[in-house]
């Protein structure tokens, strides 16, 4: 099987590369924008690709020829996307067009990336066929490309996943567990959100929920997270008890005491019956995700 993933430089695209790189029935293409960031570069090739050049989409599936393209690119900054809309909207929807008409003209089956964040959280958490209804351009620019990939003629899979966190080379963003840990370390007055709900989801997880569903071609909407239902400020005293760090510099707060650009919605969080029962998805507790980032720490993170 072929398989060419975007945004391999990317939490989601270093994960995958790391682990269909070593699966001897596959043969691995990486594309990014730019160079190639990761450490290691056997088992797979590697390609420059902006998927916002519709040319160079074209060109690179064409000559790729891939059996499935596993799309993670995307603008996933909510409050950027919401500054930066015609930047979000070129790389969220106009690019996921591309990639659905090149894999249209070969014939691949589409794997692509999607957000708990097309759902406003009224009443989370959500199966595959609750009605979306967005409250940030974020979710209003990835709810628009799964509409553009479900309306194809495309064979196709959209993974819907929530509060992907992990440790990647040359890491641009940070995640919860690495801000807390460090945050109660230097003794720093932080304040965390205990009035909103997710399903955090570690990274190497969901990168094996992409290679069931890439393995099985099973095409519809899959729910791909972890299994805990958690707010902010649970995940921070679950880090601090795990590091045995102090937490008397650390408050709970409300969103509304946040001035974010983009609007939140309060409690999502995904049923994930569906990859269970279908594709034998078994994601780790949050608890054993800090342990896991925990060790990879110690090779990684200095």
């Amino acid at each position: 099987m072929k398989v060419l993933i975007t945004g391999s430089n990317g939490l989601l695209g270093q994960k995958l590369v790391g682990l269909l790189s070593g699966k001897q029935d596959i043969d691995l293409i990486a594309t990014s924008r730019g160079r190639n960031r990761l450490p290691a570069d056997g088992g797979y090739q590697y390609e420059s690709l902006d998927t916002t050049n519709e040319d160079q989409v074209f060109e690179v599936i064409g000559k790729q020829q891939p059996d499935v393209v596993i799309h993670t690119a995307a603008m996933t900054n909510v409050d950027q996307c919401e500054v930066e809309k015609e930047a979000c909207w070129a790389l969220n929807v106009l690019s996921t067009g591309y990639i659905t008409q090149a894999c249209e003209s070969i014939g691949a089956f589409l794997v692509h990336l999607s957000t708990d964040f097309v759902f406003d959280g009224a009443d989370g958490p959500y199966s595959e066929d609750a009605r979306p209804n967005p409250i940030s351009y974020y979710g209003e620019s990835k709810l628009a490309a799964e509409q553009l990939i479900q309306l194809s003629g495309l064979n196709w899979a959209i993974v819907r996943t929530v509060l992907v966190y992990g440790i990647a080379h040359d890491m641009s963003r940070s995640n919860i567990i690495l801000w807390v840990k460090k945050s109660l370390e230097e003794r720093k007055k932080i304040k965390v959100v205990d009035d909103q709900l997710r399903s955090p989801t570690l990274a190497e997880d969901l990168a094996i929920g992409c290679y069931l569903i890439a393995k099985k071609r099973a095409s519809g909407i899959f729910n791909i997270c972890g299994k805990d239902l958690l707010t902010p400020y649970d995940m921070a005293i679950k880090t601090a008890d795990f590091f045995k760090l102090d937490i008397s510099s650390m408050q709970r707060a409300n969103a509304s005491n946040f001035s974010q650009t983009a609007k939140r919605p309060p409690k999502t969080g995904l049923l994930i019956a569906k990859a269970t029962k279908e594709l034998g998805y078994s994601p780790r507790s949050f608890d054993e995700g800090i342990a896991i980032l925990a060790d990879q720490m110690g090779h990684t993170v200095k």
